[in-house]
């Protein structure tokens, strides 16, 4: 197979989350840990740090990876989901797996896959490991896919592990309160292991802390903890407890052993995206108008990115709006401003909602717009719609943001990086 057959078997052949929804998801470790025992068990020879959370866990990710690779160390970076590339959620020292890496991963190992009946991530939780193990890392960030607990993930036995946040996301799969979502989180906290929590929040800071105390791993809560540094300006609010966070679990890095300079934590996080690659994080994709994408996606993270258009000086908001079909859409919507222009699409992926039905639930809380097939002439529609002192907002979904992202060149010329 040539890699486009191969990303053709991994998208078509296995169940993967990321498209179908819940029924890719499996309810215990025992595949994967079979898995790694294919593999040799690769993941016992590197070194890691393992992030869980609803929000921000894949900037912390791409945060940590980067000062890391700025203190000299070979840093392997394990995130999902990909937003143009396939290979984005594989990388070493923010350069992405190779297409070869990837075609002879698969075609050794395909026969075996199949008779085990793994899922997409599973597999590209194996892909991950055994790259990182060959190549020796000195350390790999691995982000959580869903959850903790029960994540492919959550085989490792990390330097530190580190909640960001907990908010209602999931929750068909996860439950449906603060406290179930915790627990699930909770899951990555090992024994004796050092844990960051990013945010103290009342209704789960118990479910961390006795999480903590019974398996001896001692707890920090990041937002609570002076830091003795200046913070680097992050273009968000969000990114700003998310730099907290990193800075944190850097400390404890360094309590560890980890040789990681001051000079290194400023340059890492002064440069993330040029570093790690880390896209679609409020990222501007052109001037006059402009035009923002965020990956934000569910009910906390729609509020943070109402927070930073509210910054914004513009003349008119226009809003591309996609979402999948397995949130709470009724309750994302009640949050967006009515008076903005909507351009209602559906992402190009099966579990994507139809722009019909989001059209429809738009209208019964008082927003109204355009329905569009396809995400590409919805933003075109936009596009062509805004002044030059508008704001056109890509999101609700990242699968809206990828498709805005591949088919950035098209759409706006190549944009700003």
């Amino acid at each position: 197979m040539n890699y486009q057959e191969t990303l053709d078997y991994l998208y078509s052949q296995l169940p993967m989350y990321q498209r179908i929804g819940k029924a890719a998801y499996k309810a215990n470790l025992s595949s994967t840990i079979t898995l790694c025992k294919v593999l040799g068990n690769p993941e016992k020879n590197f070194k890691s740090v393992h992030i869980a959370g609803t929000n921000g866990k894949g900037s912390t990710s791409h945060m940590i990876a980067a000062i890391l690779y700025e203190a000299g160390y070979k840093v392997g970076l394990y995130t999902s989901p990909h937003l143009v590339d396939f290979r984005e959620r594989i990388k070493i020292n923010g350069a992405m797996i190779p297409e070869k890496n990837v075609v002879d991963f698969i075609e050794s190992y395909k026969k075996q896959f199949q008779n085990m009946g793994l899922s997409f991530f599973e597999m590209t939780v194996g892909m991950a490991f055994d790259y990182f193990s060959k190549e020796q890392v000195d350390i790999a960030i691995i982000e959580t896919g869903l959850g903790g607990r029960l994540d492919s993930t959550n085989v490792i036995i990390p330097e530190l592990s580190i909640i960001t946040n907990i908010s209602l996301d999931h929750t068909h799969l996860l439950g449906n309160t603060l406290v179930k979502i915790a627990r699930e989180k909770a899951g990555i906290i090992k024994k004796s292991i050092p844990v960051v929590i990013g945010e103290t929040q009342k209704a789960t800071k118990v479910v961390f802390i006795e999480k903590a105390n019974k398996l001896s791993a001692p707890i920090l809560f990041a937002d609570s903890q002076p830091v003795s540094r200046l913070s680097i300006r992050q273009n968000t609010s969000y990114q700003k407890k998310n730099e907290q966070t990193t800075l944190i679990s850097i400390d404890q890095l360094i309590k560890m052993g980890w040789a990681v300079s001051e000079d290194a934590i400023k340059r890492g996080l002064s440069n993330v995206i040029e570093k790690t690659g880390l896209q679609g994080r409020w990222q501007t994709l052109q001037n006059n108008p402009t035009v923002i994408c965020d990956t934000g996606h569910n009910d906390a993270g729609i509020k943070l990115i109402l927070e930073e258009i509210e910054k914004i000086n513009y003349k008119q908001l226009h809003i591309v709006l996609g979402m999948v079909n397995d949130k709470n859409i009724s309750q994302i919507l009640s949050l967006l401003p009515r008076d903005a222009e909507y351009y209602f699409c559906k992402a190009n992926i099966p579990r994507a909602l139809n722009e019909i039905e989001l059209h429809n639930a738009a209208s019964q809380v008082g927003i109204n717009g355009t329905k569009f097939s396809n995400v590409f002439s919805a933003i075109t529609a936009a596009n062509n719609q805004a002044d030059l002192e508008d704001l056109i907002f890509i999101g609700g979904s990242a699968f809206v943001v990828g498709e805005a992202l591949q088919n950035n060149k098209e759409l706006f010329g190549g944009g700003i990086k």
